[in-house]
């Protein structure tokens, strides 16, 4: 009994706010970035990490972490850049590195990494894939199989990166308010429609053109 309340008081003290855990993540994948490298994060419920959606390449020696321990960064950016995904759950812990996606779905034009983030995603309801691309060194996000946000690894102030948080983890439209760009030139849902950050920029990429405002002043 005592030892069932420890594993409680742990778990609840490294819980992560679902926000936290895409700054962290977002961190991370830019330092990868800048390092002309690729990895792929998923981020879903537990439980919705099925044995038969994946397989590991690597002995699972630094799973039941959490990404806001002490030191975990430099760990977690090394772990994301062995072949294969690193997969979260929504309160932070790290379930599995160099897992091998056993769900892909072709991204015409592009590679593994982003056939499986799309496939992931589209197979595991309400997860996320953040994807660092080799070939461009740029962030792609991943929600229900489709790209929703690219953006470069270039720092932002904190208040447009704290922008791109709240739209990622809950559908904030702070971030187009920023860049003076009205929620109702892209309808009701925010899903089609690819949001570009680059530089001081947000660009809307839509079926019918694109919509470009500044997020920021130089």
């Amino acid at each position: 009994m005592i030892r069932n309340l420890f594993k409680e008081l742990v778990l609840f003290y490294y819980m992560v706010k679902k926000t936290k855990i895409y700054e962290e993540i977002l961190i991370v994948a830019k330092r990868i970035a800048r390092t002309k490298e690729g990895a792929l994060f998923v981020i879903a419920k537990n439980n919705q990490f099925k044995k038969t959606l994946y397989d590991t390449l690597y002995p699972q020696l630094f799973n039941k972490h959490y990404i806001n321990e002490p030191g975990i960064e430099a760990v977690l950016q090394k772990l994301a850049t062995l072949d294969g995904a690193v997969l979260i759950s929504d309160i932070g812990e790290i379930i599995a590195y160099g897992a091998k996606l056993k769900k892909s779905r072709v991204v015409p034009g592009f590679g593994t990494k982003h056939a499986a983030a799309s496939g992931i995603t589209s197979h595991i309801k309400g997860s996320t894939a953040i994807l660092v691309s080799e070939e461009v060194n740029w962030i792609k996000v991943f929600k229900n199989g489709t790209l929703i946000l690219e953006m470069d690894s270039n720092e932002k102030p904190k208040s447009v990166e704290n922008k791109i948080v709240a739209f990622l983890s809950e559908r904030d439209t702070a971030l187009l308010t920023a860049a003076g760009v009205s929620t109702a030139l892209l309808g009701s849902a925010l899903v089609a429609p690819v949001l570009v950050i680059s530089g001081a920029y947000l660009t809307i990429r839509t079926a019918t053109g694109l919509i470009k405002g500044k997020l920021f002043r130089d």
